[in-house]
Order: structure tokens, then sequence, then C-alpha cells
């Protein structure tokens, strides 16, 4: 078929036309599309192909940085300094690749783009419509992910339900693609929800029937049907949806919550949707697939292992989503120790007031996770002083490094006027303060220090062990920094700064050298922790977590590969 110009150069390849695949949600929100479309990737991966996933989000923000953790869950930052959707981290973590901005796309880029070329008169006057202005502008997004990042396979999703007036001119962008591309280079896969009626046993497929219809009259007719449930989906129901939502039996796939997160691509292969997807899009695997780790990572998870406690002090705590990449970071880094971590989540206002205390108490490691603004502060400095004060093995992340900083300087200066100039602007002490690149910033959205940065690492401290590598390469989202006034006095007081920017101007992780581990890290080690490869800090972090419960592992704790992005030793 003839190809529009603009996709000349972009869409074909030596091996021929891009492959799409479009998923969008039904009948409830929250029903699983960032895990499943994580997991497909997964699927297409194992069979030697190179997918990249897309989010397309109908808030008319430009982007999640300037958005209450409570409103949106946690900001997930790729290399290039894109603050993206959470679920960007599934992918990432699922198909282990570094994705970038072109990766997640809200109503507030389209819209901002468009109207600033109407402003500069790319438009000749024209009256500016949603189709086909905005659909073709969703479109050329759409189509930037292959040329960016190599894909041979795109999956895109849609964020919220099926019926939301704000998705349609996303959904009215993925009807056109068809035509664009052809149906033999583009897949629908519609993911649903099937309740279940208590009161007399049942699982009722009318929802999903309704949704369905609803897609249709937009134009889209969906290729598969991933069936959501709590509950086993029994060959009778697969069938009636398959009847009434005109879909071949094969592409209704079952897919019963799952007590364990990476269980779904097994589940996905175990009900043939990898193979459905290549046939129908007439596509030859380049390799075998091989489950043989990721079943091996499943089953681990499965075993028994001794628990050690882990204290989450954090500002958000009632949305665990808020802090999703950490939660998933210490469940990679207590998989490899050998333990099994249960989480207490502490609210650190909650501490303020003499709330939570026997929890921390009874915590065998304590983390202090990002954050903004002075709510709760207090609380994660009192949780920082009682981790060092009694050994307790505590990782700092960004605000949780800072709150560690001004700990540690109202203990060197006996007072507590110590703090950062984000909380206090007249603090004598202002041991934390802004980036000198950050005075006179305005705006709020995509201002600060973002993205993927060099670290130096100290030799002959626990972050060198840890690393075992002398440069790395971490994602950072923050304003304020160390102040380097205070590094001679601190230094001569116990504090190691195990890692610095490569013209030691910027302290990127601090230590102590009279306690077991207590590191604090400017940057967010977490968004670089895969299921197979957990970062190295927090792997540390949890074997000290380990020797000071007093578990021991059997679980060999022999060098890994550090995960995405390190730069190799300059010997």
């Amino acid at each position: 078929m003839a190809l529009p110009t603009d996709f000349i150069g972009c869409e074909v390849r030596r091996f021929g036309m891009t492959k799409y695949l479009f998923l969008t949600g039904g009948v409830v929100s929250s029903v699983g599309k960032g895990v499943a479309a994580a997991a497909i990737g997964k699927l297409l991966k194992e069979r030697g192909f190179n997918p990249s996933i897309q989010k397309l989000d109908p808030y008319i923000n430009v982007d999640p940085g300037t958005m209450s953790p409570y409103q949106h869950g946690e900001v997930y930052v790729l290399d290039d300094g894109a603050e993206t959707d959470l679920d960007l981290g599934h992918y990432e973590r699922f198909i282990d690749t570094s994705l970038s901005q072109v990766c997640n796309v809200t109503t507030g880029q389209i819209y901002s783009h468009v109207i600033a070329q109407e402003r500069h008169g790319d438009f000749l006057g024209g009256t500016i419509q949603v189709i086909p202005h905005i659909t073709n502008e969703i479109k050329r997004r759409i189509r930037m992910v292959p040329r960016d990042t190599k894909a041979d396979i795109v999956l895109v999703e849609i964020g919220g339900t099926v019926g939301d007036i704000e998705s349609l001119p996303f959904l009215e962008a993925l009807r056109q693609m068809r035509s664009d591309l052809g149906r033999e280079n583009t897949l629908y896969i519609h993911v649903t929800w099937l309740p279940f009626i208590g009161a007399t046993g049942e699982i009722k497929t009318k929802p999903t029937q309704h949704s369905v219809r609803e897609l249709r009259s937009i134009g889209i007719s969906p290729d598969v049907i991933i069936a959501r449930s709590d509950h086993p989906v029994g060959e009778e129901l697969r069938e009636k949806i398959a009847l009434f939502c005109d879909v071949d039996r094969r592409a209704v796939i079952p897919l019963t919550t799952a007590s364990l997160l990476y269980e779904v691509p097994l589940l996905l292969e175990r009900e043939g949707l990898g193979d459905f997807i290549l046939d129908r899009l007439s596509l030859v695997p380049k390799e075998k697939p091989n489950w043989s780790a990721w079943e091996a990572l499943v089953a681990a998870e499965r075993i028994k292992r001794p628990k050690v406690r882990i204290a989450l002090v954090g500002k958000y705590v009632e949305l665990q989503d808020a802090y999703m990449s950490v939660r998933e970071a210490v469940r990679h880094a207590a998989l490899e120790v050998g333990v099994e971590a249960e989480i207490l989540w502490l609210h650190s206002a909650e501490l303020e007031k003499g709330r939570g205390w026997d929890e921390l108490k009874s915590s065998d490691g304590i983390i202090v996770p990002g954050g903004f603004g002075s709510r709760g502060i207090e609380g994660k400095i009192a949780a920082a002083r009682y981790a060092r004060e009694n050994k307790i093995p505590y990782l700092g992340l960004c605000l949780g490094m800072q709150v560690m900083v001004i700990e540690f300087g109202r203990h060197v200066f006996g007072s507590e006027d110590v703090n950062s100039t984000e909380f206090n602007r007249n603090t004598p002490h202002p041991v934390i303060d802004l980036l000198p690149e950050q005075r006179g910033v305005d705006d709020m959205g995509g201002t600060m220090r973002l993205g993927l940065y060099p670290c130096q690492i100290v030799q002959n401290t626990k972050v060198s062990q840890a690393y075992e590598k002398n440069f790395v390469q971490e994602r950072h989202r923050h304003r304020f920094e160390f102040n380097n006034t205070y590094r001679e006095i601190f230094g001569e007081h116990g504090m190691l700064f195990s890692g610095l920017s490569p013209d030691n101007r910027l302290v990127e992780i601090a230590e102590f050298k009279d306690h077991p581990f207590m590191v604090g890290s400017q940057f967010h080690p977490e968004f670089l922790s895969r299921p197979s490869r957990p970062h190295p800090l927090f792997k540390s972090f949890m074997e000290a977590t380990a020797e000071h419960s007093g578990v021991r592992s059997d679980k060999s704790t022999e060098k890994v590969d550090a995960p995405g992005n390190l730069i190799p030793d300059s010997k």
C-alpha cells in the first residue's frame, strides 16, 4: 500500500514495516494495562525482537513533574531527564531497556506543540481542529518511537478507560493508524475487567461487552481481549466473550490477578498470547523463547526466606504507588540476598507526633525516600537520627540523603537551627542549599537537575565495595544539594563523601565511617534496579540489614553486573 510522505524513512526498515500494538482499557481504571503492556513487551523480547513501549496520557499537564504523588503516584525519571508516568518503570524493568522522552506523551504536550505551530503561522491561517491537526500530532509522536529507539515493534498504551472524554483524540488517532499502516501492521488489544458477583458466585462478561461496543462506536475493533479477573476464568466464559465481542477464541486471554507481579509474562505465555500476536502480524520469531531465567526468578520469590523488616519513612505512604520503584528495588535486592523484605510503611508526619516509633524501632533497616516540601521533614530527620545513633542500616534517596546531612549537622553544631534552605531560607547553617543553576528559575515544570549524570566513586568506601566500579551514571531529580562550605568540617567529624561529580563540585553520595551502613545518594538508584540485577546500593543495604537482623542466608552474594549505564573502569 502507498505510504504518506511523512512515513518514508521513519517506518520502513530493512526487515519491513514497524509493527504497532495499541492497548486500551475498559470497564474500570487501574485494570493493569501498564503491567500487561510491559509483559507483552517481554514476550516479544524473548522472541528476539526489539520492542519499545509508549504511554499516551490524556491529562492536560505537560508531564507529571508538578503533580502531587497523591494524584499521580510516582514520577519516573528517564536517562534523558523526562519526568514520566510510573508505568514506564514497569516497561523498563520487564524488558530491561532504557526508554526516552518520546515514550510518554500527554495531551498537554500535544496541544502546546500545535498551538506553538499556529502562533508561528505554520498552518497558513487555517482553522485548527482536533481532526486533523491534533490527531496528526498524536500520530507523529507515535511514529517518533521507532525512529528514536530503533524498535521493530512498538506498543502504545492509552491511559484511562474507553468512554473518557479526554481520551477521544487519542483513540481517533489510533483508529487512523490502521488506515495509514494497514491491518497487517497494527493490532488492537483491549484490557478489560470481569467483575465477580458474590451473591450469585458468578463472573460477569456484560461490562466487557459494553466496553467493546463503546470502542467499536469510535471505529476500533479489538483483535485481542485480555480479560482481567480476581477469579479463574473458565473455558465457557472465554468462548462467550469471543462470541459476543467478535474476536478469535485464541484472542481471548484470561489474566487472573497474580500473587507475584513478575509472573504475569509467564501467565500470558501459557495462554499463547505471544504466538498469537506473531501469527496475526505475520512475524517469524527470531529466537526461541527461553523462560528459564524468568521462571527461576518467580520460583525464587515463592521460596520461603528469612524475613527482615524495612521501615520506609515517607510523606505519601497512604498511596504506595508513590514509591513504586523503591518498593521494587527492595524486592530485587531482597531476592538476591536471599531474604524476604517486609516493608513497614511509616508516615514521617506521624513520627513527629510520637506515633509509629514502635514499628521504626522494630525494623532491621530504614529507607528514607525522596519528596518535596516541609511537611513531615522533622519526622524524616528523626528517623535518620535514630539510624545513626543506633547503628541501624540506613539508605537515603535524594531527600533521604539531605535529611541525613541535616541531622548530622545538628549533631555536629549542637543546634536545631541547621537546615536546608528549602525548608528554612534564613537558617544560619544551610547545609543543603539550592543548586547555583537553579537560582532565578521561576518555572516549576521540567527545570530541576533531571536525568543521567556521571558520578566518580571514591575508593575504600562502602559505596566502592557496593559498586565495584570507578564511575557510574545515575538518574537525578532535585533542585538542592550539599553545601560545600560544610564539606571539611563534616569530614572531620566522620562523614565520607564517597561519590562526587567528575569536577568534584557536587556531592553525589555520603556515608559514615563508623556505621555499619548509613549511605545517602543525591540521585535515585531505584530507577535503575532490575529484577535480575538489583541496584548495588540496594543490594548492599539489604546485606547490611540481613546482617544486623541476625539473618544468615544460604544464597550466594557473589558479584553481579550492576544495572544500566555504568561507565567501564578507566583502568
